[in-house]
């Protein structure tokens, strides 16, 4: 137990300030920094004779660190991050007890090899964290304003965090009163950020970088009716389609009026196998992504899935492509209701800011037999209507038609300079036939199986 001490004799010059302040330990000095906070004197004096001078501000610096992180309102999220997790955890048994060194090197050790996993700065992940992060206030900011008591809530947050971004384990280590412990540890970096300033910027472009999973990925999946992403999507780009470019140019235009929040239409990619639309799609995602683009690809048995979906990525800034891919039905299928109610909206009507881009081999998307042209219903014209329909509710078709032989020769040439292959363009196009004869048909699907096979160096 230690006594307070008598306050200590203010500094008249700004030099003694400095002096006094120099003399006191690491953890002493730091938090003068940050705080007025008044001095108390240890009973026992150090081996040289000198008063064991602490602040009782930094003895509560660690148990305010530790109760703040678990306080966290705004940016609860934080600490289901892995590593701000293992750093909570660190501040746990440091508070709990300072001189078990074991258990704080264990947690030392443990919060430093996840963070080290993606950068040895713990200023920087920590900010980054902060930016991306799904909160109440961002989702407020995108639709209102943000109330007072929020605002209030997280400039306060953003100020602990900030100082949590320049808190280095010597620091820390210094707090719990065990400085001179664990020197065979590495010591992680740390920055100095005005996250308040970063906050606000971010904020202002949430509309393009969105927040939460949306800002770390713009490919995702349902399962069972959430958004799970996908870690490494299709990595297709638009230049390195060859082909197809007037057909392509459709939906890129369509998809700038859906970013741009002009009335956008649903899209549906029709033709032969093989010839690019479901990698457009991809491409489109790709090239669109920075500008606040985010593709879901949805299987046809999650339609029903779909409108629950929708309402919540209404209130969401940024904009989505729903990617249906291979899409076609057998005439009794249900999901062809749930497809028909999604392209027109319910009662709510469309979302601004979605779309839905599907692929197909069929035009009217559903599959009809003769049987079904002959069969006994009484009203067989209005079943066909209704059949053909689905598509009609695609404010935009696109045709993908399979190559002929000159379109089928260009490609050929482009993807022979994009794979570096080295051969006479008119050995190129004879070989390039005879592989697509034997592979069922000219497509550009084909005329890259071929050109990969000549790079890897396979006699085709």
């Amino acid at each position: 137990m230690t006594e307070r001490a008598r306050p200590l004799a203010k500094p008249h010059k700004l030099s003694d300030r400095i002096t006094l302040t120099k003399s006191l330990p690491i953890a002493v000095r730091w938090a003068l920094s940050h705080s007025a906070c008044p001095l108390r004197r240890s009973r026992a004096s150090s081996p040289k004779g000198r008063a064991n001078y602490i602040i009782e501000r930094d003895i509560m610096n660690l148990t305010e660190w530790n109760a703040r992180l678990h306080g966290l309102v705004i940016f609860r999220a934080l600490l289901d991050d892995d590593v701000i997790a293992k750093f909570v955890d660190l501040t746990d048994r440091m508070a709990a007890a300072p001189q078990n060194t074991g258990a704080v090197c264990d947690a030392a050790a443990s919060f430093e090899a996840a963070l080290f996993e993606h950068t040895t700065n713990f200023g920087e992940y920590l900010s980054a964290a902060v930016l991306e992060a799904e909160t109440v206030c961002v989702r407020q900011a995108a639709v209102s304003e943000v109330p007072p008591v929020l605002q209030t809530a997280l400039d306060n947050e953003l100020d602990f965090l900030r100082q949590l971004c320049s808190l280095t384990l010597d620091e820390l280590l210094d707090a719990a009163g065990a400085a001179d412990k664990l020197p065979f540890l590495p010591r992680w970096e740390t920055k100095a950020i005005d996250l308040h300033a970063a906050y606000a910027q971010r904020m202002s472009e949430v509309g393009r970088k969105g927040y939460g999973m949306f800002a770390k990925h713009h490919v995702f999946t349902v399962e069972n009716g959430q958004l799970v992403p996908v870690r490494y999507p299709d990595p297709q780009r638009l230049d390195e389609l060859p082909g197809y470019e007037q057909e392509r140019e459709k939906v890129i235009a369509n998809t700038r009026a859906l970013l741009e929040g002009r009335p956008a239409n649903n899209v549906l990619l029709y033709g032969d196998a093989g010839t690019g639309k479901s990698s457009t799609v991809k491409a489109i995602a790709n090239e669109f992504a920075p500008d606040g683009l985010r593709l879901i690809e949805v299987k046809k048995n999650q339609l029903y899935q779909i409108p629950a979906l929708m309402d919540e990525l209404a209130k969401n800034p940024l904009k989505f492509i729903l990617f249906i891919d291979d899409l076609s039905f057998a005439s009794n299928d249900d999901n062809f209701a749930a497809l028909k109610a999604i392209l027109e909206g319910g009662v709510g009507g469309r979302s601004h800011n979605v779309a839905v881009y599907a692929t197909s081999n069929r035009r009217h998307l559903v599959k009809e037999t003769m049987a079904d042209r002959s069969g006994d219903d009484l009203h067989a014209m209005d079943t066909r209507q209704e059949l053909m329909s689905l598509s009609a509710r695609f404010g935009l078709t696109v045709t993908f038609q399979q190559p002929d032989k000159d379109r089928y020769d260009r490609i050929l040439l482009e993807l022979a300079k994009q794979y570096n292959v080295q051969m006479p363009s008119d050995q190129l196009f004879i070989k390039g036939a005879a592989f697509a004869l034997r592979a069922g048909g000219r497509s550009p699907r084909v005329a890259k199986q071929f050109v990969e096979l000549l790079a890897a160096g396979v006699k085709v």
